[in-house]
């Protein structure tokens, strides 16, 4: 069979699902589903969001997403969902990033938003025009040191979390 990404390990990671407020979702996917926040989070200033992630027994995970103060970023999402938010992108990490770039670029797909800058997450999207309208995220995660401060869910929403802005969440 002439797979895709033939080759490469493609391993789904998690679901990201974007709000307003990230104080909003906690209460279906923390209180009522049972997620745990294992440390982590922070804010992309660059991009403009506040990000972390809970995980569930089985081991998956949703990510929490948040538009920072006066940010543009999630203005197209938020206007197809009607200021409410939902599903933002699928996370798929992939074992070579160039590698799927390659083949994907090669067959066609558009991509966008390569970001190499952090040996620590590399990322490129796939667009959703290609993927009926969902958004998928292929990333190849580096080495991480196990010492790293983790933030709690405190810090995180207090502003305090990785790149932490220090303006807590809405």
């Amino acid at each position: 069979m002439d797979l895709e990404l033939d080759g490469l390990e493609v391993t789904f990671d998690h679901t990201a699902v974007a709000a307003p407020r990230i104080r909003d979702l906690l209460p279906i996917y923390r209180d009522l589903l049972g997620g745990r926040h294992l440390g982590g989070g922070g804010d992309n200033l660059a991009a403009g969001y506040r990000t972390l992630q809970l995980s569930y027994a089985n081991g998956s995970k949703v990510e929490l997403m948040e538009p920072l103060a006066d940010s543009t970023f999630f203005d197209s999402f938020f206007e197809l969902t009607r200021a409410r938010g939902g599903v933002h992108h699928l996370n798929f990490h992939v074992n070579d990033l160039t590698a799927a770039v390659a083949r994907l670029t090669a067959r066609g797909y558009r991509l966008y938003g390569l970001d190499r800058s952090d040996p620590r997450w590399q990322e490129v999207f796939l667009h959703p025009k290609e993927a009926h309208g969902v958004l998928i995220q292929l990333a190849q995660p580096g080495p991480w040191d196990a010492a790293d401060w983790r933030p709690t869910l405190e810090d995180v929403l207090a502003g305090r979390g990785r790149s932490g802005n220090g303006v807590p969440s809405p």
